[in-house]
């Protein structure tokens, strides 16, 4: 799963969104890290809607009819699968790092 469809199922999991809200809870919740756009937003919520991960409600917010997304039971599954891969991957990374720096340590040792 890409990062930015986890990031979608991340901020769902905290509470049902209309799409622009999602966006923006995506962006504070990356601190700026990540910052999709609605062009990118709304096709990962209309796939994950079709595949079941969400169900679709209208409701009228702050005086307008949105659309607001939540997580399905299978999509809370999904994120829990998806936390771990990516909990899995960044351990990966984090050993990358720590040989690289022995390695650059060994490096200036023999200099």
């Amino acid at each position: 799963m890409s990062l930015s469809k986890f990031f979608v199922l991340s901020v769902l999991h905290r509470k049902p969104m209309h799409g622009y809200e999602v966006v923006q809870a995506v962006e504070k919740s990356t601190n700026g890290c990540c910052s999709p756009s609605e062009g990118t937003v709304y096709p990962v919520l209309n796939e994950f809607e079709a595949g079941g991960y969400l169900s679709a409600t209208n409701e009228v917010v702050q005086g307008r009819s949105r659309k607001v997304y939540a997580l399905t039971e299978k999509g809370r599954d999904a994120f829990q699968v998806a936390v771990d891969a990516w909990l899995e991957a960044t351990d990966c990374i984090v050993e990358s790092r720590r040989m690289a720096a022995g390695a650059a340590k060994r490096e200036e040792r023999e200099a």
